[in-house]
This record gives structure tokens, sequence and C-alpha cells, in this order.
């Protein structure tokens, strides 16, 4: 049996689709407003992709018409978690997020916490983990733009820390 591919394009052609380079996402937030759509996001390293990523990026893809999911960039991983970290490189934490069906639109920022890209997207609803919960760094900001959180409910024992430590000790 012989397997076709679907079309002729590549996995940095479809990335393309779903990439928006930090300096375009405030130009391509208001064109889908201005198109009735209804904006959520999300934020975070997303280093080793997991179940509980995928039960938050999901629940947050349920929030809104369009998600636009915003990682860390590598240094900014260095900076809050660890010089070790981040273990995937953006460029490819970026292709794995945009490979998820529910996420319709991926990005990057520099800084420790979202605020300026925040600030630039003005979604109107920002997901968090219930680890961060409603008074979040980030509230203010979706707030003065009259957005809301949605806070959402983590898997207990899910986490990337929990995962390292289950491989280190395997390791040993």
């Amino acid at each position: 049996m012989s397997h076709s591919p679907k079309n002729n394009s590549s996995l940095a052609d479809f990335f393309a689709h779903k990439w928006i380079n930090p300096k375009d996402i405030e130009q391509k937030s208001l064109e889908l407003k201005n198109a009735g759509k209804t904006i959520a996001t999300l934020n975070g390293s997303f280093d080793l992709l997991h179940a509980g990523h995928l039960s938050i990026i999901y629940a947050a893809s349920q929030q809104a018409d369009v998600l636009i999911v915003a990682l860390n960039s590598d240094s900014s991983i260095k900076k809050y978690k660890s010089l070790l970290r981040p273990i995937i490189p953006l460029e490819y934490r970026l292709q794995m997020m945009a490979a998820l069906a529910f996420v319709d639109y991926v990005t990057s920022f520099d800084e420790v916490a979202p605020i300026d890209i925040l600030t630039k997207i003005k979604p109107n609803v920002h997901v968090n983990g219930s680890e961060y919960g409603e008074n979040c760094i980030e509230a203010e900001t979706i707030k003065m733009y009259g957005g809301r959180i949605y806070i959402a409910e983590l898997i207990p024992g899910l986490s990337t820390s929990n995962i390292l430590k289950k491989i280190s000790e395997i390791c040993v």
C-alpha cells in the first residue's frame, strides 16, 4: 500500500501559516478583531510538551474564536527557570505548538512576563493554569483592555518539573 502526501507542502510551509512574528502581532490581532473574531491567549515555555499542557491548551481554545499561544524565548526561560533550560529550543517548541489543531497562531516573546505582547494583542480572554490564579501577573493588563482571565484546572502530577525529576531518577 502506497502512502502519498496530502500535498507538496513542507513542515516549514505549514508552520508559516500559524506563525506570527512578534513585531506583527498587534496588526494581526487588530485584523482578527475587525473580522469579528474574539481572541484567547495563553503563554508559557511549553518545554517538553505533555498531556497537562494539552489539557490547558485545549481549554484555552474553547474560550474564543481564535487561540494565540505565545511562547517564552529561550533567553527569557533561562532568566526565570534555569540556565539549563529550555531543553527544547524555541524553534522546535513553536513547531510542536503549531502542529496542534486547536492552536490557531503561535508567537514568541523575550520578556520574562508576557505583559508587552498581551498589551499588543489585547485578548478578550487570557488563560492561565490554576497555579497562578485570578490575580496572576497578567490580570491587570488583561482587564485594562476589557478582557477577562480564565483559570484552567491542571492535571495533578503532570508538569515538566515532575517529568525531569523522573528522568533524573531513572538516569542515576
